[in-house]
């Protein structure tokens, strides 16, 4: 009996001490072992490990992205427009090791302490850098500067066994006392470059108008002076024509100016015409044969 009263509380802490020697690591963590605050081994991998019971302990870190909202921050862009920003960042614990010696018994919240100071430090920088406005960071092109501030961050977050996966900026505002004066500005802005287009409108309609009218002025003049050589040129080769008619055949030309003279005289609904009836006009009328009257002739 009081064998057995001996071995059971031997037994217990043998099982006790085989207990806490063994530990679990998850999926979603990776350990260290340390041995009065030096690592002793890094697990890297979910399983099962083995520890030292009452002397080491076992330092567990996430493996999952994590992420981290910076405060509220002020910068002032090239064009002197403050502008109010937050962002958040996603990362992850990239060397255990490396993590653990920088950030100590800190743990996660100086981790982030520190990432956030870095964060904020590259976003002053890139947003502040010489042609960077407010703008382009309001336009679509601040995907560039969210890349650049990750790239940055990143190469600082090295030290803490850090890897910064993305930035992102989440709002972009103007700080209460200054909207006001920037809504205004930005209003005068658009409507100077509005009055600057419809100028420059005008001034391109005015030419055009005066292109055109150039144009038909030209047209009419030329085309006035062709129809003048066309009609100068109809009136010689009539005159031509009539020329040579007369040439061969003199009464028949007189006895078509006549009837000519015949046609312009009667034209009209209302003609009058008082003639003496010995008057030259009548000499072909009163020919039956179509040629001068005698009686015309010998007066």
């Amino acid at each position: 009996m009081n064998k057995t009263s001996f071995l059971i509380p031997v037994v217990a802490i043998v099982v006790a001490g085989i207990l806490s020697s063994i530990f679990v690591v998850d999926e979603r963590e990776r350990a260290l072992v340390l041995r009065f605050g030096q690592i002793k081994q890094v697990v890297t991998e979910p399983g099962i490990g083995f520890k030292v019971p009452m002397i080491d302990e076992v330092a567990r870190f996430e493996d999952r992205i994590l992420s981290l909202q910076t405060p509220e921050i002020e910068v002032t862009p090239s064009d002197d427009r403050r502008l109010k920003i937050d962002a958040f960042v996603l990362y992850r614990i990239d060397d255990v090791v490396q993590y653990r010696q920088a950030v100590g018994s800190g743990g996660e919240a100086r981790a982030a302490n520190d990432l956030s100071g870095i964060l904020e430090s590259q976003i002053r920088a890139v947003l502040g850098a010489q042609g960077v406005t407010s703008n382009t960071i309001l336009s679509p092109e601040r995907s560039a500067l969210m890349d650049q501030i990750r790239v940055r961050s990143d190469a600082r977050a090295d030290a803490l066994g850090l890897k910064v996966v993305d930035v992102r900026l989440r709002q972009t505002n103007l700080p209460e006392q200054n909207f006001d004066a920037t809504l205004q500005r930005m209003i005068a802005e658009r409507e100077r470059e509005a009055t600057d287009e419809r100028a420059r409108g005008k001034e391109a309609a005015q030419r055009v108008t005066a292109l055109a009218d150039r144009t038909f002025e030209e047209i009419i003049s030329e085309a006035t002076r062709d129809a003048r050589i066309i009609e100068g040129e109809a009136d010689a080769q009539r005159n031509n024509i009539f020329a040579k008619a007369y040439s061969k055949d003199p009464e028949f030309f007189e006895f078509y100016r006549s009837l000519a003279a015949y046609e312009e005289s009667l034209k009209g609904s209302n003609s009058t015409m008082v003639l003496s009836p010995d008057s030259e006009f009548f000499n072909y009328l009163r020919s039956d044969q179509g040629s001068r009257s005698d009686e015309g002739e010998s007066r």
